[in-house]
């Protein structure tokens, strides 16, 4: 097996503006478009490096036909306090459907809606 079990991962969206805005407001960094020979499709990646590092890299996904909303995945991304990230989230647009809660000895976790209907869940330690 590779040094980790998901390589990539896509949140499809419909306002590829909108969403970028979300993402970079709630966890503070900055997302880079990606080039693509599909014109029907854009791509705006989240930062980290594309090699065989631990953790994964991924994507939001505009794509002609490409639905977004009421996903069965939840894409956990990891904090140093995820309760601190939650705080961002509705100035942001979004909406905490769970926040900061004890996972027992695997930390913390909340749960989030982004600006297109999307989960995504934060985990910190502590």
């Amino acid at each position: 097996m590779a040094s980790k079990p998901v390589g990539w991962f896509e949140i499809y969206v419909q306002d590829l503006k909108r969403a970028q805005a979300f993402y970079e407001a709630v966890f503070v960094f900055k997302l880079e478009k990606l080039d693509t020979p599909d014109p029907s499709m854009e791509l705006i990646a989240f930062p980290g490096p594309m090699d065989d590092s631990h953790g994964c890299s991924g994507a939001l996904v505009k794509m002609d036909g490409g639905p977004s909303g009421g996903n069965s995945v939840i894409i956990y991304f990891m904090c140093q306090d995820c309760a601190v990230e939650a705080s961002r989230v509705v100035a942001a647009g979004g909406q905490v459907a769970k926040p900061k809660f004890a996972i027992g000895k695997y930390g913390f976790a909340a749960l989030v809606t982004d600006t297109e209907g999307n989960t995504i869940g934060l985990h910190s330690m502590q």
